[in-house]
């Protein structure tokens, strides 16, 4: 693991650790994101391990986590960050080369706030950071649909079902989730509803313990699993 001090910043930065078992891997997320402004690699882990104990000691804005990973994969690793046992999460960007559904799934129930492949655009895997960072998760567009698909026919993944949702929620709280499963960010949804972004937020807050989830990403698949919004064409 590795660490590093860059100093006094002029304005706001996303302080991010980035967690993966390949060293050139490692080096070139780390390289790719810290060449940004707005975005401070503050330590890098090769390991679940080390990505658990850096975090938690650093509290960073964002981890980026590799999904296979020796010891500790990135699974168990988000989990002990942002699982639904954690008092105070961090929030976990999941980055792999798999395509694959149960890696996928994994994540989400661990509490991942995003998911992207590894293949991605440079440019979008810094605004994933960004999203996630902001609070407002994300999932690569590659994945959506097929996702989308999925989630209905499973059942696992959210506790609370449509009936009890819709009644746990006020009507202003649905509105919200309605347009979070759209893909919206908090600055689109008060637009939306003529809100200020603060006011989001703060229905944010209290949405997401109703539903017994713990990111914006979980309760989108909540939304759609449970029916209240229908799949895209």
């Amino acid at each position: 693991m590795s660490e590093r001090n860059t100093g006094a910043t002029t304005g706001p930065v996303i302080r991010t650790v980035v967690a993966d078992d390949q060293p050139l891997v490692r080096a070139g997320l780390s390289t790719l994101l810290g060449a940004e402004p707005d975005i401070d690699v503050v330590a890098t882990a090769a390991d679940g391990h080390e990505a658990v104990e850096a975090a938690r000691r650093l509290r960073p804005d964002v981890v980026c986590m590799d999904i296979r990973m020796p010891g500790m994969d990135g699974i168990a690793a988000t989990r002990a960050l942002c699982g639904p046992d954690v008092a105070d999460p961090i929030p976990v960007l999941v980055l792999t080369t798999f395509d694959i559904d149960d890696y996928l799934f994994g994540a989400l129930e661990a509490g991942a706030s995003g998911f992207l492949l590894k293949d991605a655009d440079p440019a979008v895997l810094v605004q994933a950071v960004r999203s996630v960072a902001a609070g407002n998760g994300t999932l690569g567009d590659t994945l959506t649909k097929r996702v989308l698909s999925e989630v209905v026919s499973r059942r696992r993944t959210q506790p609370v079902t449509a009936a009890r949702g819709t009644d746990l929620l006020t009507s202003r709280e649905l509105d919200i989730v309605l347009l979070l499963a759209q893909g919206m960010s908090n600055d689109e949804i008060a637009q939306a509803l003529v809100l200020e972004v603060s006011t989001v937020k703060s229905h944010l807050a209290r949405i997401l313990p109703k539903l017994g989830v713990r990111s914006r990403l979980q309760a989108a698949v909540w939304a759609y699993q449970n029916r209240i919004v229908d799949l895209p064409d």
